[in-house]
Formats: structure tokens, sequence, C-alpha cells
């Protein structure tokens, strides 16, 4: 295996799919966020988002909170410390991938 494969290979799964990716991308942005906020930003169904998530937060990434806004459910999502450092890792990395990529041209 290539030292480039492997570095493709030691990509965070959790974080590199393109959904997570793009819930990840808009939390790191914003200090919280609500459920339909992220729904509606990174064009996902409900039950897409919901899924997604999960996997997040299973993964210590983002932590979900229930509130009210009056007597309205609200859900509210924000990253980690865990799920900051694990996104800039990854950006950090996926960076040095495009460098190397674009170097070849």
């Amino acid at each position: 295996m290539t030292e480039r494969a492997q570095e493709i290979a030691q990509l965070d799964r959790v974080i590199h799919e393109p959904a997570r990716l793009t819930i990840m991308l808009i939390l790191e942005g914003v200090n919280e966020a609500d459920f339909l906020y992220l729904q509606r930003e990174g064009g996902l169904t409900q039950g897409n988002l919901s899924g997604h998530l999960g996997k997040l937060e299973e993964a210590g990434y983002v932590e979900i909170e229930k509130r009210f806004k009056g007597k309205v459910p609200l859900t509210v999502c924000r990253l980690t410390g865990k799920g900051r450092a694990a996104y800039s890792g990854y950006s950090q990395r996926m960076m040095g991938l495009l460098k190397t990529e674009g170097s070849r041209g």
C-alpha cells in the first residue's frame, strides 16, 4: 500500500461520510444549531439527519440537547471538545492529501 493510500485509509470514517461531514462543517461554524436549521442547511431529510446525528453522538462528537422554546420542543446540537478535535484533525489530514494531489499535476 502506498503512503498516500495509507493516509486515505486513516481518515476518520465517522466524519468522512458526506452527510456527517456536512453536519460537522455546519456545527463547526456555529456555537449550536437546532435540528431544523441543520436539516435545511444540510439538505437532509428528518430521518437521515436523525440517523447521522445518532452516529456522531455515539462517537462523542456531537452533544444533543432536548429543550423547549415556550411550549415547542427544540432539539439543539453542538460539537463536543472531542468533536472539534476530530474535525480539526480530519480537516488537516484532508488538506494535506489535497496539497499532495495538487503538487502532482
